[in-house]
Formats: structure tokens, C-alpha cells, sequence
């Protein structure tokens, strides 16, 4: 398996390593290890494991994730501790880069249908797709560099047109059952 299988998996099947929407911190502990940061208040709490962000709230004294973020633009720094050992473990070596068209070639194989989203952005420098039976939304690089600014380390290479920036869950976006 690959990097590219891990976040056609995600974008089709909704879970990492069996860990999906609803499950509590506890879960996400088991799949991805307890290297993570946890920003929390107010009910809401957010688990940070690097290439994977997660999206947690309370009720009642439970937690809950409600979202979750594969933060691939994250890779490009070149520190191999963004990827939990786990998924190494699982997926092998993880690139810098992540071409959206791949992506794209990779889900459709899946049986699952990539289209571009129908948001109302203004934004020029990030294009949204949807995975229309998951909701998944992936946000690809679209312009490297929106403000004419141009690269500044040639050591850390910046994005460019094509990459994938994110891969995000919610279920608020999930299709609606007819």
C-alpha cells in the first residue's frame, strides 16, 4: 500500500485505521499512537498528530470527533515525524507532494465519482473537489503564489498548481439520503 492508497481510503471510506467521525479520542489514541497535541475549550477540542488533525466536541462529558483533516500541504517541510507511525507502518513512506490528478485516478478506480465543489469562495489560490458518495472534500493548490511573492527557500520548495493541499471530512457536507 501507499501514501496515495491512504488518502483515497480517507476520502472514500471516511476512517483512518478504523477511526472515523464519532469516535471518541480514546479511538483515535489506539489507531494513530499518543504523539498529539490537544488544543481544547469550550466543548470543542482539536488533536493535532500532524499530517492528521482531528476535530472533537462535548456532550454531556463525552467527546466526539466531527471532523477530520489530512493536512498533506504539511509534508513539504520534509519532517518525517508529521506522519504518525502507524501509517508508516500501514502506507510505507509518505511523499512531499500528492498530484490531485493521481488522487483523483486513485478514487475514481475505488468505484467512488471526484467533481469539482460547488462553493461560493472567492478565493482563487485553492480549488475545492468533492467526493460525491462521501462529501470528502479535497482542496487543491490551484496558485502557488496568489500574492506575487515568489519563493523564498529554495530548501523548502513552496506548493504548485496540482498539489493537494487537504483532504477534509465532515457531516455537515455528507450527501443527503433521497
Amino acid at each position: 500500500m501507499s501514501d496515495l492508497d491512504f488518502y483515497a481510503h480517507v476520502a472514500t471510506r471516511g476512517d483512518v485505521l478504523g477511526a472515523g467521525i464519532s469516535a471518541p479520542p480514546a479511538a483515535w489514541e489506539v489507531a494513530l499512537g499518543s504523539d498529539y497535541l490537544d488544543d481544547a475549550s469550550h466543548g470543542l477540542m482539536r488533536r493535532d498528530y500532524g499530517l492528521v488533525e482531528l476535530s472533537f466536541e462535548e456532550h454531556d462529558g463525552v467527546w466526539s470527533c466531527f471532523g477530520i483533516s489530512v493536512q498533506v500541504h504539511r509534508l513539504r517541510t520534509g519532517d518525517a515525524s508529521m506522519v504518525p507511525p502507524p501509517l508508516l507502518n500501514a502506507y510505507g513512506h509518505f511523499t512531499s507532494r500528492v498530484d490531485a490528478d493521481e488522487l483523483s485516478a486513485a478514487i475514481t478506480r475505488l468505484g467512488y465519482s471526484i467533481e469539482p465543489d460547488d462553493d461560493t469562495t472567492t478565493t482563487t489560490d485553492v480549488r475545492r473537489y468533492r467526493v460525491r458518495e462521501t462529501g470528502a472534500r479535497i482542496f487543491v493548490v490551484a496558485d502557488p503564489d496568489p500574492y506575487g511573492y515568489g519563493e523564498d527557500d529554495p530548501d523548502m520548495p513552496g506548493p504548485r498548481a496540482g498539489d493537494v493541499r487537504a483532504v477534509v471530512l465532515s457531516p455537515s457536507w455528507w450527501p443527503k439520503e433521497s
